[in-house]
């Protein structure tokens, strides 16, 4: 008897996945291209949709999801366990836009790690192994995710985003990674940023070493 109420739970959540559809920018195999993660061969998927609006932002075509198709969970587990890599990426856009129980947990039954990039704006959903936490102030983080964070990952622009960054990490838990990231387009906050580690050590540098490399 348990072993067909098994069978019925298993098919019934294969069918929730299989109409759980999400609305997806990009999804390819990569390498991971910033943060404490960098240089590892990851799975990205790049959810559609976006409320926070970051004016440097280099894929302000995800903002929209409307624009983008709608692709069924199963199909994207299958893409990421086919790819060979060991953990996936779910980022965006603002991916906690989308209540992501369906993949994540598609993910995770196919052996798949699972790690996120997110403002932290909007409610935390699903099981993710690795939370990266970039705080934007056009929208500012919800408290609940801040016990949750691995990884603080802050865009520097000018020095008052340096006093930003303390301020969010003083929420983190301890042993949270702390990386401090210079904009792309705004070189002159690479010396802020290497003076402010070298007198604050538990801080460390983020590049977007895929734009020097060319990796997508």
């Amino acid at each position: 008897m348990k072993e067909a109420e098994a069978d019925i739970t298993r098919q019934t959540e294969t069918a929730d996945r299989t109409r759980t559809r999400y609305p997806v920018m990009e999804h390819f195999y990569t390498i991971q291209g910033e943060g404490v993660h960098t240089g590892q061969a990851a799975y990205f998927i790049r959810l559609a949709g976006c409320d926070v609006g970051c004016w440097w932002c280099d894929v302000k075509e995800s903002w929209d999801a409307s624009q983008h198709p709608q692709i069924a969970t199963t199909e994207l587990v299958s893409a990421a366990r086919e790819s060979g890599a060991e953990f996936v990426v779910i980022t965006g856009g603002e991916p906690l836009l989308h209540d992501l129980e369906a993949l994540t947990a598609g993910l995770h039954e196919a052996g798949l790690r699972i790690h996120i990039e997110t403002s932290g704006s909007s409610p935390l959903s699903g099981d993710i192994d690795w939370i990266t936490l970039s705080p934007k102030r056009f929208k500012e983080p919800l408290e609940e995710i801040f016990p949750l964070v691995d990884e603080l990952k802050v865009v520097v622009l000018t020095r008052k985003d340096l006093q930003y960054a303390e301020e969010n990490a003083k929420k983190c838990p301890e042993g949270t990674r702390l990386m401090l990231q210079p904009e792309w387009d705004t070189p002159e906050s690479i010396p802020l940023i290497v003076d402010y580690v070298k007198r604050h050590p538990g801080w460390t540098i983020s590049l977007q070493t895929h734009k020097f490399l060319n990796v997508p």
